[in-house]
């Protein structure tokens, strides 16, 4: 059984989905007001290897992660380049598409943008008024934090000192300084939209609490996002969503550690974030992406170029040992050795390690171990037993991390099998049975294909061998 810690009740405790079978999971996405960082790519391909393990284990899984597509940053910003902050905000979501997929992030199943949302964010809010739990001031929305008798338990502060060294937001008509914005009135000369309270646009929290819900329901298993997101996101997005439903929205609250640059957080505010697409243009782009995984995802990543390199080096060593057993067949013999042994029961230990709270370093210290063996049995001339395991255990452990450089196999063509059950997913998405549509996609995937729904109908991006994902 998978076992996740939950930053609510600070245990780490069994998973059990609210609906057998399925995975619902929301992770914050990122503002698009600037040039995309290293550390916009953890939680990324954190939740990418989270996605991918619940489905190795049999799991139909609804992935959704928003695009915050305005506010103040992307206003702010779009006026000192003087274009539209719509512009501002696609050209670098388009950005940020781009080098995940250089990051062999599958993209989530739903990407919701704000702008997208601003009618049901209106409802979401009248809901919170109507309940007594925000009020009007002006042309401006709050909600009353002392309507939520559970508020500061995910950070685990009480109300008066949630907000030392963070920064309140000052108007002389809110009940409590701890109060928070729902609806910001804003200039007829900035981007906005006509609500029941006048011109603005929402608050940052309101957001995530909407899309969430819109998408997958009331409750749902998985919510994500890093660390620094716990205050005041959301602790605010919990309260909003239980002022209006009564009830938890998520199962669990799973927080990535934060990457660091000489023990300082990286961001964009602060201005030490490495771009993310220089990074990518000048080192492998699986080097990176292992090396995001290389530690504990709760555990902050003090990032280094030189810790960078030095890890590639050793994934080096997992890549010639590839090279040589990618085309190695099945062994055909048994050897009774300790080598031979571990070569065998490394899958269930490489997945037991992701089932105990998706620990990555301990999956790749599983990989690196396994490929000794693999070198064991080489020098011990069991050669073609222990490439055939090898190769086995690679692709299986490559399914859920991703680490292998693609096969040199021609893949333009996509068979009869993967193009009629296309047609079956379609026709079952036009049934609105999404349960079948999902499982049929979750079949393509791991058989080594990719869907990608467009406006245009849906259509195979990447096809890959046994498990690869490209």
């Amino acid at each position: 059984m998978i076992q996740i810690y939950d930053s609510l009740t600070r245990t780490k405790r069994p998973f059990v989905p609210l609906h057998e079978g399925e995975v619902s999971i929301y992770v914050c996405g990122v503002t698009p007001y600037a040039e995309a960082h290293v550390g916009h790519a953890r939680p990324a391909v954190v939740w990418d290897v989270i996605k991918r393990h619940f489905m190795r284990r049999g799991y139909i899984v609804r992935h959704v992660q928003n695009f915050t597509d305005i506010d103040d940053k992307i206003v702010n910003q779009s006026q000192s380049e003087k274009v539209q902050a719509s512009q501002l905000a696609a050209k670098y979501m388009e950005q940020y598409n781009q080098l995940m997929q250089q990051l062999h992030v599958l993209p989530p199943d739903f990407a919701p943008r704000v702008t997208e949302n601003i009618a049901e964010i209106i409802t979401f809010i009248q809901g919170l008024i109507d309940r007594q739990k925000a009020y009007v001031v002006g042309h401006d929305v709050y909600f009353s934090v002392n309507t939520d008798e559970n508020y500061g338990q995910l950070s685990g502060r009480r109300i008066e000192e949630l907000y030392q060294g963070v920064r309140v937001e000052v108007h002389e008509g809110k009940h409590d300084p701890a109060d928070f914005a729902l609806w910001k009135s804003a200039p007829r000369d900035e981007p906005g939209w006509e609500s029941p309270w006048g011109y603005g646009r929402p608050g940052w929290h309101i957001e995530c609490s909407t899309m969430a819900s819109r998408y997958l329901g009331r409750q749902f298993d998985l919510h994500g996002g890093g660390m620094d997101l716990i205050f005041p996101h959301h602790e605010n997005e919990r309260a909003q969503s239980q002022g209006l439903y009564d009830c938890e929205p998520a199962q669990f609250w799973v927080h990535n550690g934060l990457i660091t640059q000489n023990a300082v957080k990286m961001s964009k505010s602060l201005g030490n974030g490495l771009s993310l697409q220089e990074i990518i243009h000048n080192v492998d782009p699986l080097v990176l992406r292992t090396y995001l995984l290389s530690v504990h995802y709760r555990t902050p990543l003090d990032f280094s170029l030189q810790g960078l390199e030095e890890w590639g080096r050793g994934l080096q060593r997992i890549w010639r040992l590839w090279e040589e057993a990618k085309d190695a067949p099945a062994p055909s013999e048994w050897i009774d050795a300790p080598w031979a042994k571990r070569l065998r029961t490394f899958e269930s230990n490489f997945l037991s390690f992701l089932d105990d709270d998706f620990n990555t370093a301990r999956a790749f210290a599983e990989i690196f171990d396994m490929v000794h063996n693999a070198y064991q049995g080489i020098e011990q001339n069991h050669r073609a037993y222990a490439l055939g395991w090898a190769r086995h255990n690679l692709v299986q452990a490559n399914m859920i991390l991703d680490f292998l450089p693609a096969l040199a196999t021609d893949h333009q063509g996509v068979n009869d099998l993967a193009t009629r059950l296309m047609a079956i997913r379609e026709q079952a998405r036009k049934n609105r049975d999404y349960v079948q549509a999902d499982q049929i996609r979750n079949l393509l995937i791991k058989a080594g294909y990719y869907i990608e729904d467009t406006p245009t109908g849906p259509r195979i991006i990447f096809a890959a061998e046994n498990g690869q994902t490209r």
